[in-house]
């Protein structure tokens, strides 16, 4: 195995869990971004979609997407026709080798699911035609996600004897052992990425330290996402004034998110029931998620349904008009038990450049975005009660709140602008960052 980028002319397979997803519109914008600059890409999905609403961003990428089978099982024929035909590739006894040795320390349904789906895409990638096939000419798979994604795309990879890469995120490097993190660092002498990028230095310190300072491990760098602020121009309204004094324009608070233990939302929805009578407030919330019943069911219990509007998964329009209206966003993360934790959630980046006043906890990436008391407020997770201090700070100082807005959009739109990361992807496939 190499590492090296994809020979000139060839297409890269971009290997997803699920496209198009409402939540990633971070890979979206780095699709289509790297789409104009002349890669030519067919995204890999694992998974069907089954978000109700798609962003602009996604009807304009032209790539094809091939989706693999979800579930073994729903398609036996393609499953043992990839099979089949994967037993006759160079990489066959290599790939195996190596995902029984992953089964053995992960003796789970996934990990069967992964072997299968990379032999479906691995053998649909050599038989495909010369031309005009969407896994034709594959010479390079890039997985979003270190877990699953990365599995199929470093098994697939083995089996063709083409490199392979990955960008981390979050859940993907705090959920999966440290072994696997390992091994899919070890660079080329192990079938390694040849090369890693994640969006967070908190990532990048944690993935950098296991793939160690061998020279044959993993390369891991920090690229941030940034945002593509032609979709986020600056808001022309003036900054909200409400204070919470006026039952009749009630201060307005804002949280996107899904709901999953991550989020924090129970303790938002606890923080609010805290505020003080005298401060009258609306909550809205944009975004799905498991939790989503019983999240409902806690705010009944606190007596806040009525104060809440539910609005569910929405597209990226939709969002950005939620975002001028509001005088408020609060974002409650928090690690969840099983180690599932935020990295640097865009929605505070759209937020800030939005002109609106951010409090978020200060875990993980967040603080490498909202400096605490200067661009934003930060509080520590899991403490209800702070965070009901904060909310309650801030939602009656407007001009307290005008100061944070102002300088976290300067800070954002400095530093965190999309185009630094698609330049260093850019060159990272052999492309020049001004285009072909």
């Amino acid at each position: 195995m190499t590492g090296a980028d994809p020979r000139p002319g060839t297409r890269v397979a971009l290997v997803m869990k699920g496209y198009p997803r409402l939540s990633e519109t971070f890979i979206a914008q780095e699709i289509l971004a790297l789409e104009r600059l002349g890669l030519a890409i067919t995204i890999v999905s694992l998974r069907h979609p089954t978000d109700p609403h798609r962003h602009p961003v996604h009807d304009e990428i032209a790539a094809p997407v091939v989706y693999l089978p979800e579930y073994l099982s729903h398609a036996p024929w393609r499953v043992l026709r990839g099979w089949w035909q994967a037993r006759r590739l160079p990489g066959y006894r290599s790939m195996r080798r190596f995902w029984l040795r992953d089964l053995l320390r992960d003796r789970t349904p996934n990990r069967v699911r992964r072997f299968g789906q990379a032999c479906v895409l691995a053998a649909e990638c050599a038989a495909a035609p010369s031309a005009g096939a969407p896994l034709s000419g594959i010479g390079h798979f890039y997985a979003h996600f270190l877990h699953t994604p990365a599995s199929v795309a470093r098994y697939a990879a083995i089996l063709l004897d083409r490199p392979w890469s990955v960008s981390a995120h979050a859940r993907d490097i705090w959920t999966i052992p440290d072994w696997e993190k390992r091994e899919k660092l070890a660079g080329q002498s192990r079938a390694g990425a040849g090369w890693a990028v994640t969006c967070t230095a908190y990532g990048a310190d944690h993935l950098q330290q296991l793939a160690g300072n061998s020279p044959e491990g993993t390369p891991v760098d920090l690229v941030y996402h940034g945002l593509d602020f032609s979709r986020f121009p600056p808001n022309p309204a003036a900054a909200g004034r409400r204070d919470g004094s006026d039952p009749a324009d009630p201060l307005q608070i804002l949280s996107v998110g899904r709901l999953v233990a991550k989020k924090g939302y129970d303790d938002l929805l606890h923080a609010l029931a805290a505020l003080p009578d005298a401060l009258h407030w609306r909550f809205v919330h944009i975004g799905g998620g498991a939790q989503a019943a019983e999240t409902r069911q806690l705010a009944e219990r606190l007596g806040l349904a009525g104060r809440i509007e539910w609005r569910g998964a929405l597209p990226q329009q939709a969002v950005l008009d939620a975002l001028r209206r509001a005088d408020l966003f609060v974002l409650a993360s928090r690690i969840a038990g099983d180690g599932d934790r935020d990295g640097l959630p865009n929605v505070l980046m759209e937020a800030q450049s939005q002109r609106l006043a951010c409090i978020a906890t200060g875990i993980s990436a967040i603080p490498e975005l909202i400096l605490d008391g200067e661009t934003g407020c930060l509080v520590p997770p899991q403490a209800p009660s702070e965070l009901a201090a904060a909310i309650a700070r801030l939602g009656s100082d407007p001009a307290l709140r005008g100061r944070l807005a102002g300088a976290g959009e300067d800070r954002v739109r400095a530093m965190f602008s999309m185009h630094g990361g698609i330049a260093d992807l850019a060159r990272r496939f052999g492309l020049s960052p001004a285009g072909p």
